[in-house]
């Protein structure tokens, strides 16, 4: 990570591509001592709007991969931290829908209330109690005000080789920073959230269940934490409400999927962000969630084919179509919460139809969304060209440019396309013979 994002906030060498951090502190911190001294910070690569976290896509101002960035991450950012419990986590959620949490301070000392207070909104008991519940909102509010102070502060004493600060807003509850790093452009999405040591106790019975990951990495490495992220249910009360999220655990599993199956979920993903974005319904986040699930469903050898990546393509549309149809898409790690449950009928089958173009016709609308990732390409290094000589990384998103859709992949699209014309393709399993791993064309397996 560059030098003034570390400085902005609190660390002196948080890893890109998903790595953890040891933070020290800076000049956030520094201006009220709120953000724990001893830090932890998740920086992923991809931005909120690529799925990488489960946040609501509606209150971000929309931003475009070429004209106003060229490398994007998202940082998870700590305000509070629980640590060192041995039991599973149990949160709040009287007041909540499911995913969904209060945080009463209660669970801290009087020193964290007393510097946290003021962040919080206040529930008066009859007996006289007072309980501060830690407000998503008014952490966001402050974290942005505090950043843009360090920014002002930053900007009456500028450094050689500091990188230029293009861009800094706040969205809903995220605040993001474009900055001019050479001759790219990398946006920043900062997330403020709450960190936790262990599991919570509503996904316990998760993890009683047999998944795609058993044997390749160990459970302590899935259930090392969870997040409290700053969004709210439908219904529920922005001001109070957080939203469980297991993007530490999200980052261990997908060392576990293959290849080719990434390369299909960027492919999808980079269609459905263009084809299905208003209204506001599915975002990417969904879609992994789907490819979580598909993961437990169909055997590990099937799923490890390098070249059936068009498969795995044509397979994740129809278990999206198969969600909205029903408007059903269960979270992966809470698998009672149903995350398309707030949507009305109108929306999920306006969706269906627009999806039911892609699987008509899904090479066109393939290579339309390659030949938007070219484009986007060629700004950049249009832009670097004029600005810089020097070398920098190509725009990556979740999964790096190894798994963006390419031209081989819509080619074998339009294969399977042609010798089965009229045909439901589908990578679901057969029912009669779970021992195998099938592909399926109508009612046929193969």
């Amino acid at each position: 990570m560059d030098w003034t994002l570390s400085t902005l906030v609190c660390c002196h060498g948080a890893v890109p591509q998903s790595k953890l951090a040891d933070p020290c502190p800076g000049m956030v911190q520094k201006l009220d001592q709120k953000l724990p001294v001893a830090n932890e910070y998740l920086l992923l690569s991809g931005g909120v709007r690529e799925g990488v976290v489960d946040l609501d896509l509606d209150e971000l101002n929309i931003y475009a991969r070429g004209t106003d960035y060229d490398m994007d991450f998202t940082l998870l950012v700590p305000a509070l931290k629980l640590h060192d419990r041995n039991q599973p986590v149990t949160l709040d959620m009287r007041h909540s829908a499911l995913c969904h949490s209060w945080l009463s301070l209660r669970l801290f000392d009087e020193g964290t209330i007393s510097k946290w207070k003021d962040c919080c909104t206040i529930v008066d008991h009859i007996n006289g109690a007072t309980n501060y519940f830690f407000s998503p909102t008014k952490v966001a509010d402050w974290f942005y005000d505090s950043i843009r102070i360090v920014l002002s502060e930053i900007q009456k004493k500028p450094q050689r080789g500091m990188p230029k600060v293009e861009k800094v807003e706040k969205n809903g509850t995220i605040i993001s920073i474009i900055l001019g790093v050479g001759s790219s452009r990398m946006l920043y999405d900062i997330v403020p959230v709450v960190s936790f040591k262990g599991w919570p106790a509503v996904a316990q019975s998760w993890l009683m269940e047999n998944h795609f990951w058993d044997g390749k990495i160990t459970e302590e490495e899935v259930i090392s934490g969870f997040y409290l992220v700053p969004a709210c249910s439908y219904k529920g009360r922005k001001d109070n409400e957080w939203r469980l999220s297991f993007a530490r655990s999200e980052v261990q599993l997908k060392k576990c999927i293959s290849g080719s199956l990434m390369q299909a979920y960027q492919a999808c993903k980079a269609i459905i962000i263009k084809l299905l974005s208003r209204p506001k319904a599915i975002s990417p986040y969904h879609l992994r969630s789907m490819m979580l699930w598909a993961c437990d469903r169909l055997p590990a050898n099937y799923l490890a084919q390098e070249d059936y990546a068009a498969h795995f393509l044509l397979g994740l549309i129809d278990d999206l179509q198969h969600c909205l149809v029903n408007k059903m898409c269960p979270n992966y790690f809470i698998p009672q919460c149903n995350m398309l449950e707030h949507l009305s009928e109108e929306t999920v089958m306006l969706h269906a139809r627009k999806l039911s173009s892609v699987r008509s016709d899904p090479t066109e609308h393939l290579r339309t969304a390659i030949e938007h990732v070219k484009a986007a390409n060629r700004l950049t290094l249009e832009l670097q060209r004029r600005g810089s000589t020097t070398s920098i990384p190509s725009p990556q998103s979740d999964g790096g440019d190894a798994n963006q859709p390419d031209d081989r992949l819509a080619k074998k699209l339009q294969q399977l396309v042609t010798e089965n014309p009229g045909k439901s393709i589908s990578v679901f399993i057969n029912p009669d013979d779970v021992t195998r791993p099938h592909f399926r064309i109508d009612d046929k397996f193969f």
